[in-house]
């Protein structure tokens, strides 16, 4: 299973804004911070703020936060709203063409497996994640990481 850079993207805009707690971020700033495309955030950014994930806040001193607490930012459901096709072989998708989907046990294998990797992305959300953001601040020069835990 490989996830789309849209979702990685996404993951890292979440990850950014969750350890930046005071203040608005803006794209130009997180996409210099991990080396991506500006244009490419945009798009990222404005779903997220769609799904409610991210808070965007128009106008000169503009930019943007967290749309909800960390601990409401679960990852299965994230990976599920981003990824556009979690179809891993053709047998998942409707009308496929392979001509041994009727008796093939890959298919079931497959989904078994892609059940497990969604399963263990249903256990963890954005806080679980910056439970100890120390190191991941001081790579993206965030400064000190902060003394309470993210909510």
């Amino acid at each position: 299973m490989r996830l789309t850079r849209y979702t990685d993207y996404g993951l890292r805009v979440l990850l950014y804004l969750g350890m930046k707690r005071e203040g608005l971020s803006t794209i130009p700033e997180i996409a210099a911070r991990y080396g991506i495309s500006e244009n490419h955030l945009t798009k990222i950014v404005h779903e997220l703020g769609q799904l409610g994930h991210v808070r965007t806040v128009r106008g000169r001193n503009g930019g943007l936060a967290l749309g909800r607490p960390a601990a409401e930012i679960n990852l299965g459901a994230l990976v599920r709203q981003l990824e556009n096709d979690l179809s891993l072989v053709e047998c998942f998708e409707v009308g496929n063409n392979c001509p041994i989907t009727g008796d093939c046990r890959l298919q079931k294998v497959l989904g078994k497996a892609l059940a497990a990797f969604l399963g263990v992305l249903d256990e963890v959300t954005l806080a679980d994640l910056l439970a100890q953001p120390a190191g991941m601040m001081r790579m993206l020069g965030l400064g000190e990481a902060p003394t309470t835990p993210v909510a």
